[in-house]
């Protein structure tokens, strides 16, 4: 039986490692510290104030008050529902309503909105400085502790539910591969609405009782001073970071530094090994499914590979007969129970045996080792007969050092089906190079037939490019 999620923050946040009980920085975020006392009594406060709601939304901002909020909705049994702090009135209001949630949390000193909210939702203010002792019975494993609204492609956002029992079996299962103990120190500066910055970043600190440094921003400068064993960053902050020598050597002292949420260039993996000496942990996960495949801290490291299945974790890769590429499918401990009143989209993301069709296209070598090898609707190329990974195409091209950016997608051609194009950022290099330099590092079918030059791609919050943004040809 896992432990429970309540348990131990009711009970642990204020017995972390060996005399860090009353450690007054115990929890760092953006320049403001707080004991794990005072952020239980906090927490406390916030649960005595939301208990029997059917639901509560956070305005996930990187402070106190955010982990005070998630932590008092997870203490009262409240499903949780992180809203981006940079959110449009639309998208705030479509999550507002379709949550269900009855109160906005925020910080009490934290600037109005300036757009009302939707009727019968209420802002509360969260003072850090309010304690209060909770000890309500544990909710059951299977109850939801977060709703966390996906991106997605089409149509408007949809609301996972995240019950506590699979949160509790990522953490645990995460803590044992990358060897977490309460005397690490993790330092990042993700984003507190999704399941890196929040789940992983926020809650698994607290779980396994280690130290936590937000940095606010996750710039080069913050992370070399955060003084940090533990590193978690999107490829985004890692490219910033070695292109920053000095800040990255800072990070030479760490244990462990893992990049997640999109697929690592194999050059910023090598650029940070020369720097701090580490070869970067890679993972991989989804909204839906958490963290389920990782590299191991104390095991083998490669570019461009999520490594193996975590512990109560199976994957399976559906491919067309002869192919090395196909979706990846996942079943496990740590799967969400549905999207919330979308029964239909529910159905649709499972295969009748009950795994979860990630959308991701994946190749598994003999010794376990998993490549992602992009997104099925828009990475996977069928160009002339053959199936190519947008994924290893943008590796290529990320490997010349005229490139800083890359995005591969796939166009309509009329003998070919599908054209392998290329948009990139790129300072004195032509189309022809790069098609050349392609051709020479992979298969000649895979070099791109178009090359597109910007000055930069759109990506989303957590670094992921927009493929879909991408300008027309």
């Amino acid at each position: 039986m896992l432990p429970s999620l309540t348990g131990t923050y009711a009970s642990g946040l204020s017995a972390s490692g060996p005399g860090d009980r009353d450690r007054p920085d115990a929890i760092t975020v953006a320049g403001r510290s707080c004991s794990r006392e005072d952020l239980a009594g906090a927490a406390g406060a916030v649960a005595a104030r939301i208990a029997g709601a059917a639901a509560v939304a956070v305005r996930a901002e990187a402070s106190l008050e955010t982990v005070a909020a998630v932590v008092g909705g997870l203490l009262a049994g409240v499903p949780v529902v992180p809203v981006p702090p940079d959110s449009g009135p639309a998208e705030r209001d479509h999550i507002l309503r379709d949550s269900g949630a009855e109160l906005l949390l925020r910080g009490a000193e934290a600037a109005e909105d300036t757009v009302p909210l939707p009727p019968g939702i209420r802002l509360l203010p969260v003072d850090t400085a309010e304690r209060a002792t909770w000890t309500a019975p544990e909710p059951e494993s299977g109850s939801t502790a977060l709703i966390l609204y996906t991106s997605g492609t089409t149509g408007a956002p949809k609301g996972a539910l995240l019950p506590r029992g699979a949160l509790a079996a990522d953490l645990d299962a995460l803590a044992e591969v990358w060897e977490w103990t309460p005397e690490d120190t993790l330092a990042h500066g993700l984003p507190l609405f999704h399941v890196h910055g929040l789940v992983l970043g926020v809650l698994g600190a607290l779980r396994v009782g280690s130290r936590l440094v937000h940095t606010g921003r996750p710039t080069p400068e913050a992370y070399a001073a955060a003084g940090g064993s533990l590193y978690f960053g999107v490829p985004t902050v890692w490219g910033r970071v070695v292109r920053d020598a000095t800040a990255a050597r800072a990070l030479s002292g760490a244990r462990v530094l893992v990049s997640g949420s999109a697929p690592l260039p194999a050059p910023v993996f090598r650029d940070l090994e020369a720097l701090t000496g580490h070869r970067p942990v890679e993972r991989y996960g989804m909204t839906e499914t958490l963290i389920t495949v990782s590299a191991r801290a104390g095991g083998e490291r490669r570019p461009g590979y999520v490594g193996s299945p975590l512990p109560g974790v199976r994957t399976r890769v559906v491919a067309e007969e002869g192919a090395e590429i196909g979706e990846l499918q996942v079943t496990g401990e740590t799967l969400f129970t549905g999207y919330l009143g979308r029964p239909e989209a529910t159905a649709d993301s499972f295969t009748d045996d009950g795994w979860f069709r990630t959308g991701d296209i994946a190749a598994v070598e003999p010794d376990g080792f998993h490549r992602i090898v992009g997104r099925a609707s828009t990475d996977l190329i069928k160009s002339g007969g053959y199936r190519i990974g947008a994924g290893e195409v943008e590796n290529a091209l990320l490997d010349h050092p005229a490139v800083q950016e890359a995005a591969v997608v796939g166009s309509p051609h009329e003998d070919l089906g599908q054209q392998i194009v290329a948009y990139v950022v790129a300072d004195g290099i032509t189309e022809r190079e790069l098609t050349d330099h392609v051709a020479a590092h992979l298969s000649v079918h895979k070099r791109p037939r178009r090359v597109v030059f910007l000055d930069a791609l759109p990506r989303n919050a957590m670094g992921k490019p927009q493929k879909k943004l991408l300008p027309p040809l």
